[in-house]
């Protein structure tokens, strides 16, 4: 297939969003994502999603700049106030962000889907990627997992009181603290980037080393996860676990013995992750204070090997 010059990098390394070289300044990173309701609080949903939509443009190294809405909403099932509260956490969410909302297109639908088109720029000679891990690097990430096994327990009301609130202010956080972060290690310090989202930890991880053509090793003891969510996983599994584990389990290799349930919680898709950030062995200490300082939440969880011809990623 052939490749225009100007784009910088596409769907062919499973990256976050792509970058198109633009003629003279940043290149221009855009991206799209849309879900279903994973909250009943329409205000914190339109948070929620606008915070998953932007995420890509962070991960690569780019500063989000404006936005399009993406809608649809059934025709007679739900209220004008509720559809507006959906807009609002979204439009809020996007100026925090100082992301300028151009407009967008809403569609009548059976399911509620909400999220944003995300038009962000990048300096070409900065752009993170999935495929910069290198042999010899660490593994940071930056929020805990679990917001699936979560979203499940709300979806049949087996969620436990008090764990809700925690749950939602964490995927309403946008990952522009860690970004802006790691941003003055990129290059030097900082050589890869995504962000963990639907293909749960795993699956995210195995796009990086795929990309990069290293082997991944996941400490899998050292994994931040939300409080209480590990004894909650048994009873609410999704689909989107089951899918990731059939898809990625191919390129895994076990080292000793994992828990059956913290092994779920690895390959659970998350909404609004963390960054999962590959950096030079030697910066580790640098970019976890500034990430520290930044009030990001972080935690080292493995390292880059050299390639083994039959793994993506060895967990122990």
């Amino acid at each position: 297939m052939e490749r225009d010059e100007r784009v910088l990098i596409d769907f062919r390394t499973a990256d976050d969003a792509g970058v198109y070289r633009w003629e003279g300044g940043p290149a221009l990173v855009q991206t799209v994502d849309f879900f279903t309701p994973i909250v009943d609080d329409p205000y914190q949903y339109g948070q929620i999603a606008a915070a998953n939509s932007l995420s890509d443009v962070y991960a690569m190294g780019g500063r989000p700049v404006t936005a399009l809405a993406i809608a649809g909403f059934p025709k007679d099932e739900v209220d004008a106030q509720t559809i507006r509260e959906v807009f609002r956490g979204g439009f809020d969410k996007l100026r925090e962000a100082s992301v300028a909302l151009l407009g967008g297109h809403t569609v009548q639908d059976r399911e509620i889907k909400f999220g944003y088109a995300v038009t962000g720029a990048v300096d070409p000679s900065r752009i993170l990627s999935n495929a910069g891990a290198r042999p010899g690097d660490a593994l940071l990430l930056t929020k805990p997992i679990g917001t699936g096994i979560i979203g499940t327990a709300i979806k049949f009301d087996r969620l436990p009181a008090g764990m809700l609130k925690p749950a939602v202010e964490q995927m309403a956080t946008l990952n522009r603290a860690a970004a802006e972060a790691l941003a003055p290690l990129i290059g030097s310090g900082v050589h890869g980037c995504t962000d963990i989202t639907g293909f749960g930890l795993l699956g995210h991880l195995s796009e990086m080393a795929a990309a990069s053509f290293v082997t991944a090793r996941l400490d899998s003891a050292a994994v931040p996860m939300i409080a209480g969510v590990r004894a909650l996983v048994s009873e609410n599994r999704s689909g989107g676990l089951a899918s990731n584990r059939t898809y990625f389990s191919r390129g895994l290799r076990m080292e000793g013995t994992v828990d059956p349930d913290l092994l779920d919680l690895l390959y659970d898709p998350q909404t609004s992750g963390g960054l999962l950030v590959a950096v030079a062995a030697a910066s580790v200490d640098d970019l976890t204070a500034r990430l520290t300082d930044a009030g990001v939440t972080v935690a080292r969880i493995g390292d880059v090997l050299p390639r083994n011809s039959t793994t993506l990623v060895e967990v122990h």
